[in-house]
């Protein structure tokens, strides 16, 4: 520590200075710009609270059959199916359900965000290098920075609330399918494109009849990846005001209710099962039906 000592006190006077100028100006653009990024996440929030009410209001019996038919359509697994049922009744027989649909919404919906942000990039960072070298540490960032610390900027700029937490989940579960989408279309024989080149095939036929087909492998792992990374933030999306089995659990911790936070730790540890087992043979079936389709 001694070696620390020796830089002058102006050093640290400039260090203090500059961080009250960060948090100054972004105070300053908080309240000037706030009500127009609120404007625009708008959108955001309504399909939010829409696809939440009708999982909450929908019936349990109907809501149970439909999960069991996306199971069976994705695994093609009776053990499968028979899990995702018993799990689901379990859940409503505890009084989890309300909890468990709300979860299940903000989940489903940043899925769809992140698949819908991240394949994309993953396609552009696949065709440059240089894209490539840009992306890869602001995913690391994503990644390794301790979720508190963006979750400050968000609650400043949206407040407390449905949309700040999904932002927060996606933030933190994009970069598993923008590096396997990445990854997939990076690892596809170049003799299979110089095969569709032959046969005059455009850039975005390559695309998207040679490339992302054999790349789906790949992808499917990066979207198992990102609903498991969302299903771990659950719980701190519960603390900037999303409703789900994440609040039960933070009222546990506060209050000490071992049986509570059980109960509800073991229904997020259900939906993580169901999802990662159907997402993961749905993956499987994918990478055989294209070894068999190319004779592998």
């Amino acid at each position: 520590m001694a070696i620390f000592d020796e830089f002058p006190s102006m050093g640290r006077a400039d260090l203090m200075d500059l961080k009250k100028g960060i948090d100054f100006a972004f105070s300053d653009f908080s309240r000037e710009n706030g009500e127009a990024i609120e404007g625009f996440f708008d959108p955001l929030m309504f399909c939010m609270v829409w696809f939440e009410k009708l999982l909450m209001n929908a019936p349990w019996p109907l809501m149970i059959l439909i999960f069991a038919v996306l199971a069976w359509l994705g695994a093609r697994s009776i053990p499968i199916v028979i899990g995702t049922i018993i799990s689901f009744l379990i859940i409503g027989r505890f009084g989890m359900w309300e909890d468990t649909m709300a979860t299940v919404a903000i989940i489903s919906v940043a899925t769809f965000l992140c698949i819908g942000l991240g394949i994309p990039l993953g396609i552009l960072m696949s065709r440059s290098n240089r894209v490539q070298a840009v992306i890869t540490p602001v995913l690391d960032i994503m990644q390794t920075i301790p979720s508190f610390v963006y979750l400050i900027p968000v609650v400043m700029l949206l407040g407390i609330g449905k949309v700040p937490g999904l932002i927060a989940v996606c933030i933190y579960a994009l970069p598993p399918i923008v590096r396997l989408t990445n990854l997939g279309i990076r690892l596809v024989d170049k003799e299979v494109l110089e095969a569709a080149e032959a046969f005059g095939s455009n850039y975005r036929q390559k695309l998207f009849d040679v490339q992302m087909p054999l790349a789906l492998p790949n992808i499917f792992a990066g979207v198992n990846q990102t609903i498991m990374m969302a299903l771990a933030m659950v719980v701190i999306a519960a603390m900037i005001g999303v409703k789900g089995l994440g609040v039960n659990v933070l009222k546990a911790v506060s209050n000490q209710y071992l049986a509570l936070g059980i109960m509800n730790g073991l229904a997020i540890v259900a939906l993580a099962v169901i999802f990662d087992r159907v997402s993961q043979a749905y993956g499987k079936r994918l990478q055989k039906h294209r070894q068999g389709g190319h004779g592998v």
